[in-house]
């Protein structure tokens, strides 16, 4: 017997419900205090999208999460008595006030979206690699039948480190400045300290190392060390020539300054040498200032000037 229309949307919603039921259990959203944190799962969602937009207004909020008014002026208002979240007027429209986090807002997101990339890594974990294609293809298809924004097409992805990144990193420093700038293995050596630094005292709260991929080969690099707890310091950026012109080193740059403000850095340092002219004008683009040059005879030259560059966060 042929299935009544009726029946059919029944059982469709049936099924959408049952499907809403076991997620929201999966992703611990029923749980008390999402992520093991004081906040529900809309103030969560107020502070991400706070920590992703360049001052949003209320209305923006309003409008991306589908909020009514009053009920996001009583979270904003308790975020705000919390110290997380701050406003300020808005030069262009009396009316409205612009939103940000506070160096606390910025320090409490950062935790609770690490915890929660890690919440998300265990489940993934659980999924053979084999399936993890299929069930992202599925979110993806999900995300298009119900008509979310499609998000902007690059042609590369970054993503963070793992397993045999790092020896790709120290690689390819070595093979390429020796290529373009006569670097000996000393230069080598010096990355594969840093690297070792890195991966030894990795402070996932505070750092942070971006890997580019395109067509799934990895092509670019850079690294978010911790100075000191209000200094930051980029490092190893590098991208590959057969991507250069992409934009993929502007866009390392600006995820490092992103983080680094969104954690609550004040400055951010970095040290390179004066004959990199594509990575000086990338760091000028972003607001860096040339403080100090010297020169200096490593790697098998006796030519070099090195550089240190600030910005103000």
């Amino acid at each position: 017997m042929a299935t009544s229309p009726q029946t059919g949307v029944e059982q469709n919603i049936h099924a959408v419900r049952r499907f809403n039921r076991f997620y929201t259990r999966q992703i611990g959203v029923l749980r008390e205090g999402l992520l093991k944190s004081p906040f529900s799962l809309t103030e969560l969602r107020v502070l991400y999208e706070i920590a992703h937009r360049e001052q949003p207004t209320a209305t923006n909020l309003c409008q991306q999460l589908g909020l009514d008014p009053g009920y996001l002026s009583r979270i904003l208002r308790s975020l705000g008595k919390r110290g997380l979240v701050r406003k300020s007027a808005s030069h262009t429209d009396g009316r409205q006030s612009l939103l940000g986090l506070t160096t606390r807002g910025r320090m409490t997101f950062a935790t609770l979206d690490a915890r929660q990339s890690e919440e998300v890594a265990i489940m993934l974990r659980q999924v053979p690699a084999s399936r993890q294609a299929r069930l992202v293809g599925a979110m993806r298809v999900i995300e298009t039948v119900l008509g979310a924004d499609p998000e902007p097409k690059t042609p590369y992805i970054l993503r963070p480190h793992q397993p045999g990144d790092l020896g790709w990193v120290v690689h390819r420093h070595a093979v390429l400045y020796a290529q373009e700038y006569g670097y000996d293995e000393q230069f080598e050596a010096l990355v594969a300290e840093i690297v070792a630094k890195f991966i030894q005292h990795f402070d996932p709260k505070r750092e942070r190392c971006w890997i580019a991929e395109k067509d799934g080969e990895i092509v670019g690099s850079v690294f978010l060390v911790k100075k000191s707890k209000t200094v930051a310091k980029l490092r190893l950026l590098l991208v590959e020539p057969s991507a250069r012109g992409l934009g993929i080193g502007k866009r390392l740059v600006d995820e490092c300054l992103r983080f680094a403000r969104q954690v609550g850095y004040k400055k951010m340092v970095l040290w390179t040498q004066s004959e990199l002219p594509a990575a000086r004008h990338i760091y000028q683009e972003a607001g860096f200032r040339l403080v100090q040059q010297k020169k200096h005879r490593s790697w098998g030259r006796d030519d070099l000037v090195a550089q240190i560059w600030e910005l103000k966060l």
